[in-house]
């Protein structure tokens, strides 16, 4: 596997979040002071903070009380932490799906040459519904899109009549997903 590919590689694979609401997501960061970027400085968390985000990463349907049970802390002490570190941009707690079980069975990540301004494209495909995940990147590409799909016909159909129309969007490359083989959320907290 060449360097690329395997750059492409990990960068799918951890691809975090395959759903539908890319916009929001990316929203909810923007609205926390991120602007739509990898957030640079990482918010001081202490051991119980990690320990919840720990819990949650585990099963984000636990109940406060027996996370505060396994944390060491109270029922409502861990509602209010929770609740300051959603706030604060540190976590979202949302329902991750299967695409292939609600009625999307392609998947693939776009990578797009631009030239001129990246931000305008950028905020061009912020706007497709199809895209749950888009990454600013250096390298050979400008920009990484998750496309979900119906089938092959509609992401022929973003890909060309939605993506390629774009100003400034130079070129594309479609790396359709194959199969699955992991995905995770349980990183845990440095």
């Amino acid at each position: 596997m060449s360097g690329f590919s395997r750059l492409l590689f990990i960068i799918i694979r951890f691809s975090l979040n395959i759903n539908f609401f890319a916009t929001k997501r990316l929203d909810f960061w923007r609205s926390y002071g991120h602007g739509g970027r990898m957030a640079r400085k990482p918010t001081p968390l202490d051991g119980a903070s990690r320990a919840i985000i720990e819990q949650l990463q585990q099963d984000g349907r636990r109940p406060y009380a027996t996370i505060g049970k396994a944390v060491g802390l109270s029922e409502a002490a861990v509602r209010q932490r929770v609740q300051k570190m959603h706030e604060q941009g540190v976590m979202q707690i949302v329902a991750v799906t299967d695409p292939a079980q609600v009625g999307f069975s392609r998947s693939a990540m776009i990578a797009i040459t631009v030239q001129g301004d990246l931000e305008a494209v950028a905020h061009q495909l912020e706007q497709l519904p199809e895209i749950s995940y888009l990454i600013l990147v250096t390298g050979k590409y400008d920009l990484l899109a998750e496309c979900v799909a119906e089938d092959d016909d509609h992401l022929l159909q973003v890909t060309n009549s939605q993506i390629r129309k774009i100003p400034g969007v130079v070129s594309t490359e479609t790396f359709i997903y194959l199969g699955l083989r992991k995905q995770t959320y349980n990183w845990g907290a440095k």
